[in-house]
């Protein structure tokens, strides 16, 4: 058992694929991964990585080994989630994970509405295009666009349609006109966001591919709000939430062939060992009543029942 803290960090080597990305995702200096390993090796008396394509990758020994520390991984992660559920008390911490946008507009004014009733229940919200392991709970709760992911184990459901419009500023309409029809898009300039998986935020086909793309893209970003603040600037045509407050509220925006859309759904998913805790399964019933309130807001750009004045929210009941 002397190098059982050892292993989880080859694990991270195999994933990632280099010492730099898995010291990054462990919170340690490249260094001390490639030291980390090095004793590992010696232990064993052979190579557990060998270097191929420009990455790092298990030699046939590591893969025999990785099989061990995965299960032994996820032993671990069940004895954690399981930790979790022993505490039936509507107090202590609920970890979240959402992207900008959704995540950072409208969960935060949600779950103030839900501490008016439980103020002893505290958030840890994670923001970012990954999807946050539930297994190993990076989060008890998460947001996830288009699919819920493919683990068995997960609990999802899904709570929004969101319907995405193309919008440009005042002042790009001004100096370029607007596009009378798709054809006409692609001689136009381009803003573009970079969502989950390195795909663009952009009106898709019935084969789920991006279609009529701009010839040129004048600005690219992967995030929401930098991404936001391009298209106000002027720097072209990008797709945004009916329900974005930049989009609805700025005089400054201009919808853009308003018959071309795209919906994207949204999924509330959390593992399943994690609904037996009360406070998670109170959050997550919550949000999925929010959701449904809100479902208007989410689909059409209609007005929300939390983003606004908060004490004329609608009172939502959790499940206790």
């Amino acid at each position: 058992m002397k190098h059982w803290s050892d292993y989880p960090i080859l694990l991270a080597v195999a994933e990632t694929g280099s010492l730099t990305a898995a010291g990054k995702k462990l919170g340690m200096s490249q260094p001390t991964v490639g030291r980390r390993i090095r004793a590992l090796e010696d232990h064993y008396g052979t190579p557990l990585l060998k270097r191929e394509e420009g990455g790092l990758v298990p030699t046939r020994f590591g893969v025999s080994m990785l099989d061990h520390i995965t299960r032994m991984q996820e032993e671990a992660d069940a004895i954690e989630r399981s930790s979790a559920t022993l505490d039936h008390s509507l107090a202590g911490v609920v970890r979240l994970s959402g992207t900008e946008g959704v995540g950072t507009m409208w969960l935060p004014k949600v779950l103030q509405v839900f501490r008016e009733d439980h103020p002893d229940i505290q958030f840890d919200l994670g923001i970012g295009f990954r999807s946050f392991n539930l297994a190993q709970r990076e989060a008890d709760i998460a947001l996830r666009w288009s699919s819920p992911g493919d683990q068995n184990s997960l609990i999802a459901r899904k709570v929004a349609s969101v319907t995405f419009g193309m919008f440009a500023s005042a002042s790009y309409v001004q100096r370029r006109g607007i596009p009378q029809t798709l054809e006409e898009l692609r001689e136009h300039d381009g803003v573009s966001l970079t969502i989950m998986d390195g795909q663009s935020l952009w009106k898709h086909d019935n084969y789920d591919k991006a279609d009529y793309i701009p010839k040129r893209m004048a600005f690219q970003t992967d995030s929401v709000w930098a991404y936001d603040e391009a298209i106000a600037n002027g720097f072209g045509i990008g797709m945004l939430p009916l329900c974005n407050s930049c989009a609805c509220e700025r005089d400054s925006f201009v919808r853009i062939l308003p018959n071309v859309q795209h919906q994207e759904a949204l999924y509330l998913v959390s593992h399943e060992d994690l609904r037996r805790s009360q406070r998670i399964r109170a959050v997550y019933d919550f949000l999925a009543e929010a959701f449904r309130e809100d479902t208007d807001y989410f689909l059409n750009g209609g007005v929300s029942k939390f983003i606004g004045d908060i004490g004329h929210h609608t009172r939502l009941i959790a499940a206790e």
